[in-house]
């Protein structure tokens, strides 16, 4: 399947199925089951249809010790775009799921996983502009908007420039109640404390594919879910612009 390439949830779930039942692998059975719930449950919420993305490069040519010394708040870019591989990478990095399914790349409270990562999109080369939610079960993108929405989330970052001139803009939500369902008021901290290993996550990612990001706090919430379109209990804690840096 070509990454980027719109694609039926259904159908998707009905091909996962019928693998689960030819392999005679006890443990591929079990890994294979445990993607399929995570599908399941990424298309209950995402509607039913996701764009697929390119699998993520799970090895490459910088040490974590380089990217961490090179990491810099970068917030002039240039025109150039990125590409939809880079985007993908950055997703995974944020929030991608390891291990067949069963754990994420940044540390979860209990393993509630209550952050929701949106992509907006401006110029990323093979795909539209638009918004975008980060499915990390399928590492897909479910389109939640069209069109270039950087403008209007710039202005809602409080006329914040690299929001509106970067060619993508990742934005880091919290779901505050799946943590206070077992953690009560603690599991604030706790999924504040997750979107901070997110975002390191990504800015180290980026620095690996030679692009720049920056962290912005500031912003008016209310503005900002409603233009990515942020369900009812959630939150945005974190917008980040990313793009290739302005020599």
């Amino acid at each position: 399947m070509q990454a980027g390439a719109r694609i039926n949830g259904a159908g998707l779930l009905f091909h996962i199925m019928a693998r689960r039942k030819k392999s005679r692998d006890p443990w591929k059975r079990k890994i294979i089951g445990t993607l399929l719930a995570v599908l399941v449950s990424s298309f209950l919420y995402g509607g039913g249809m996701h764009i697929k993305l390119p699998e993520p490069k799970l090895s490459g040519g910088q040490s974590i010790e380089e990217t961490l010394l090179k990491r810099r708040s970068v917030r002039i870019f240039s025109d150039a775009p990125i590409d939809i591989r880079d985007a993908a990478q950055l997703l995974w990095a944020g929030q991608g799921t390891t291990l067949g399914g069963r754990y994420r790349t940044a540390p979860s409270a209990g393993a509630l996983f209550p952050l929701e990562i949106f992509l907006v999109a401006g110029n990323i080369t093979g795909l539209r502009p638009g918004i975008y939610r980060y499915l990390p079960g399928s590492h897909g993108l479910e389109q939640v908007l069209e069109g270039d929405e950087r403008n209007g989330l710039c202005e809602a970052s409080l006329g914040q420039d690299p929001v509106r001139l970067a060619p993508a803009v990742i934005v880091i939500a919290s779901a505050y109640e799946r943590n206070a369902k077992k953690y009560r008021g603690r599991g604030i901290r706790y999924a504040d404390m997750e979107a901070g290993h997110s975002a390191q996550n990504i800015c180290l990612q980026a620095v690996s594919l030679d692009l720049g990001t920056v962290v912005i706090g500031a912003f008016d919430d209310d503005r900002v879910k409603k233009i990515v379109k942020m369900k009812t209990g959630e939150l945005p804690l974190y917008v980040i612009p990313v793009g290739r840096p302005k020599q």
